[in-house]
């Protein structure tokens, strides 16, 4: 059984490469091997493997930048999951892909679920949502987990910029009124993972059809209090020479930090119904936080 990975140089196409390879032969594909916005190329690299489980990590990620390039953006995170669910149709292959927190408006005032309705407010939200719509328009088997705030050691991260912050600055202002749930990379390949290994034995039995999961780490906090964690741990290792302190990071409104793209104020993501179909439990955050500092810290002394 052959897995075809597509995006395998990014946060959590890096850390598949590795929860994958139990469930068979894995392809894994950058974007010299197979660019997302290139339909021919998309459709002549699986009909030369012929996967049995395509997994797209790739996709067009930096929500600022797409404001200004909405065409690209749409080839790669809309047009570009529908030429895989149809060419997966076809082979009876499953697809996995990953959507985002940023298909909602945030102005529920609770966690969403799977059967919120959708209102994204930027460019990367809309193309995002339109990638779902694709998939789930072609009559085959896909695994769509939405996630939020993802972090890794691998790849650019708000954990790496506020680490370079923390290095030249003496105080900061960071954007308290937008909450969510980070979440490792780690966590959503061990999760991919758990769920490939179920449904190839059947479990749950409804993996027939399109499904759409909630993929998060619990415990959600606001980008402010994200960041003070960060600074706070990474100032306890003594890999890190931080000029900034946890408590000279000032809390300020979305208002006060405009960008090009505008993000929900609640990110909340509801994970029962992945949670109750795996047999699984959300973890909090901040072990992995740990981990993923460790390893930057030993990096950065030389190991």
């Amino acid at each position: 059984m052959t897995i075809l990975l597509l995006g395998k140089d990014g946060q959590v196409g890096w850390q598949l490469q590795r929860s994958l390879a139990p469930h068979g032969p894995v392809v894994a594909c950058g974007r010299n091997e197979c660019d997302l916005s290139d339909p021919l190329q998309i459709r002549s690299v699986i009909r030369q493997i012929r996967p049995s489980i395509i997994v797209n990590a790739a996709a067009w990620t930096a929500v600022d930048k797409a404001e200004a390039e909405p065409d690209l953006v749409r080839r790669i995170n809309a047009e570009a999951p529908g030429i895989l669910a149809e060419e997966a149709a076809e082979l009876g292959a499953l697809l996995v892909h990953y959507s985002t927190d940023y298909v909602f408006d945030g102005s529920k005032g609770a966690p969403y679920v799977e059967t919120d309705p959708t209102g994204p407010l930027s460019v990367y939200g809309r193309s995002k949502l339109a990638g779902e719509e694709a998939i789930c328009a072609v009559d085959g088997r896909s695994l769509i987990f939405r996630t939020s705030w993802v972090f890794g050691a691998r790849g650019d991260n708000f954990v790496k910029t506020i680490l370079r912050l923390a290095r030249e600055k003496d105080s900061l202002e960071v954007v308290d009124d937008q909450l969510g749930s980070p979440t490792p990379a780690a966590l959503i390949a061990t999760v991919t993972g758990v769920a490939l290994a179920m449904v190839r034995y059947g479990q749950p039995g409804k993996m027939a059809k399109n499904e759409i999961y909630h993929l998060a780490a619990a415990r959600p906090v606001s980008w402010c209090e994200f960041a003070r964690t960060i600074v706070g741990l990474a100032g306890q290792m003594p890999g890190f020479k931080l000029r900034l302190k946890p408590d000279a990071i000032r809390p300020i409104t979305t208002a006060e930090y405009p960008t090009p793209a505008r993000r929900p104020a609640n990110s909340r993501l509801d994970c029962t119904r992945l949670e109750t179909d795996f047999g699984l439990q959300m973890p909090d955050w901040q072990p992995y936080l740990e981990r993923m500092l460790q390893l930057l810290a030993l990096k950065q002394n030389g190991y």
